[in-house]
């Protein structure tokens, strides 16, 4: 009987150390390296490209920028294409993935995924020739389309097409920049993607002018940051740094402001999100002033917005979907209490 319960012991104790190697915390891995490795699109303005300077800028980029200074990290940023996306992250090759990523159940279970949050709310669209007079993507019956491989587009105008009874040839490319080259050279009829990147695309035509997004949207596109399945600790980290975002719009909390709101606010939310009441940092493994230090690096989501795809850039998107709730959106996330 004792050998028979030593054994028991040894066994259980071994489980014990697999399971722990198995679910190994991101965060830990993120601090003894010193660095953030976050995957980006390789280029999609207004997301993700590369400035003058070599400076990686961008909304999907201020993201990752805002979740290292809450660790309390450095930034490296790896480019990946729509097939390389996810082997990088289940790999552990990337620790998060900021990257115009919908939020799909086959990503959510099949994939071994966890998305922390939607960081925009988008549909699929078509961009087309305006001088095609087309106005109607029910006008694309015979087209010949323009995608990308490796998203939910392909599949999305697949349906599309199906359900209204259209033909349609696809012309499938591996990136981004291929796609829109070969539409922009007149190989297809017409552009699909979600709207904020053909809004993305748009500007680097040839000759943007000539071009329209229709108005039709054909799918539902909820964009966010992508986690290895099984580490709670580091889903629940990549999340409340956004909602803290998010929450620093909705409470005005600026990045030329915070240090002013930090010192004087009576707000008790406010005070919880600054680290000047309670441990909501410490009791997730960050530091006491980790929200504090994401708006200072990057502003709230609102800054972040307008600053990379607002109505004053090149892009010129509309908050629309992505408004706060109070403000007739559907931006909404829960309390820091």
């Amino acid at each position: 009987m004792k050998s028979f319960g030593r054994t028991s012991l040894l066994l259980a104790a071994l489980l014990m150390l697999l399971t722990a190697q198995a679910f190994a915390s991101t965060l830990d891995d993120v601090k003894k390296k010193g660095f953030l490795q976050c995957g980006v699109s390789p280029n999609v303005p207004g997301f993700s490209t590369v400035d003058a300077s070599g400076e990686r800028r961008g909304f999907d980029v201020d993201f990752c920028r805002g979740l290292a200074a809450a660790i309390g990290v450095d930034i490296k940023f790896t480019p990946l294409n729509g097939t390389d996306r996810f082997p990088a992250l289940q790999s552990g090759e990337i620790d998060v993935l900021y990257r115009n990523t919908t939020w799909t159940m086959n990503r959510d279970t099949k994939l071994g995924l966890d998305f922390a949050a939607i960081n925009y709310i988008d549909g699929q669209g078509f961009m087309v020739r305006r001088s095609k007079h087309i106005t109607s993507a029910k006008q694309l019956n015979g087209a010949t389309i323009c995608v990308q491989t490796g998203t939910t587009t392909e599949k999305n105008l697949a349906d599309y097409f199906r359900t209204n009874r259209m033909t349609f040839k696809a012309l499938v490319f591996g990136e981004m920049d291929e796609t829109r080259n070969a539409y922009d050279a007149g190989r297809c009829d017409a552009y699909t993607t979600d709207a904020s990147g053909l809004a993305a695309q748009r500007p680097v035509l040839a000759k943007p002018d000539d071009h329209i997004i229709l108005p039709d949207i054909i799918s539902k596109e909820p964009l966010g940051p992508a986690v290895r399945h099984g580490d709670n600790q580091w889903t629940d980290i990549v999340r409340w740094v956004f909602n803290a975002l998010v929450i620093a719009e909705e409470k005005g909390v600026t990045q030329a402001n915070v240090d002013q709101v930090k010192a004087t606010s009576d707000d008790p939310e406010v005070k919880r999100m600054l680290g000047v009441t309670d441990t909501m940092g410490p009791d997730t493994g960050l530091p006491q002033d980790w929200a504090y230090k994401a708006i200072k690096a990057v502003g709230n989501y609102g800054e972040i917005f307008e600053r990379n795809i607002g109505p004053k850039t090149p892009l010129k998107l509309e908050r629309g979907l992505n408004q706060l709730w109070t403000k007739g959106g559907i931006l909404y996330v829960p309390p820091i209490r």
